[in-house]
């Protein structure tokens, strides 16, 4: 009987792990595309162009696949916000999957 206390309580913290680390992961993910995007409205100076080619390495080839299907409204670039709604979507449903697993 305690054997299967133990394993429902490594397996509970088990779920909790994974749903910070989704959650981590999807905030910082967030973050990197504001400050991409807040970026790409100002010309940053030439000490800022590793950090530059590193938010677009990261954040590009995600907002990538938004752009393909949201058209641009007239200088402004949509496609962000439509990613990081796609990002909260996911991390609610990984959360919600997780959740109900545990049930």
């Amino acid at each position: 009987m305690g054997g299967s206390c133990a394993s429902f309580v490594l397996l509970t913290d088990a779920v909790g792990a994974a749903q910070s680390f989704v959650t981590v992961f999807i905030g910082v993910y967030l973050l990197l595309i504001f400050v991409y995007v807040l970026a790409s409205w100002f010309r940053p100076p030439e000490s800022l162009r590793p950090l530059m080619r590193f938010l677009y390495d990261i954040c590009d080839p995600y907002l990538r696949m938004f752009r393909r299907f949201v058209p641009p409204a007239g200088p402004v670039d949509l496609s962000p916000i439509v990613a990081v709604g796609a990002l909260l979507l996911l991390r609610w449903l990984i959360n919600s999957v997780i959740l109900e697993n545990l049930r």
